[in-house]
């Protein structure tokens, strides 16, 4: 990338059909960063886990790592719990804030208990606009996959 242009260099003997799916490769993995580096630049994760984590637990969260991905098209977040690792579908950031919010939760909640069980879903349910909050992701269609596993 040279500023917003996608400068190109192949051989000669490639054909067209091939150069264009390689360019299109391209093209959609530097849309994606694009899309990423913007979402983090307006809304850092680092700084609203750091108001959550005060607000909801205390601040006794570890988060070694939190950052938004684009390659996670069947899950909203995923956590890394033996590491305090966090990653966010980039979609998340295109949520209302409180949705937004719900999925920071429910991944954090993820450092405390691991799995779906009761004791995990009473930390999420400390968040008062949870279940408004599922109810939105289901509505809109947004809940991929199994729901314990998607939100």
């Amino acid at each position: 990338m040279v500023n917003d242009c996608l400068v190109v260099s192949a051989p000669q003997a490639i054909s067209d059909a091939n150069l264009s799916e390689i360019i299109s490769g391209f093209k959609e993995k530097f849309e994606k960063k694009r899309i990423k580096d913007e979402l983090e630049k307006n809304q850092p994760l680092s700084e609203i886990t750091t108001g959550l984590n005060k607000k909801y637990f205390n601040n006794q969260l570890k988060i070694n790592s939190i950052e938004y991905v684009s390659n996670q098209n069947c899950k909203y977040g995923c956590c890394d719990y033996h590491k305090g690792h966090i990653r966010i579908s980039h979609k998340v950031g295109f949520l209302p804030q409180w949705v937004r919010d719900y999925v920071l939760i429910h991944e954090m909640a993820h450092l405390v208990v691991p799995n779906h069980s009761k004791s995990f879903w009473r930390i999420v349910y400390r968040y008062r606009l949870a279940e408004r909050a599922r109810g939105y992701l289901m509505a809109a269609g947004l809940n991929m996959g199994r729901e314990e596993e998607a939100l």
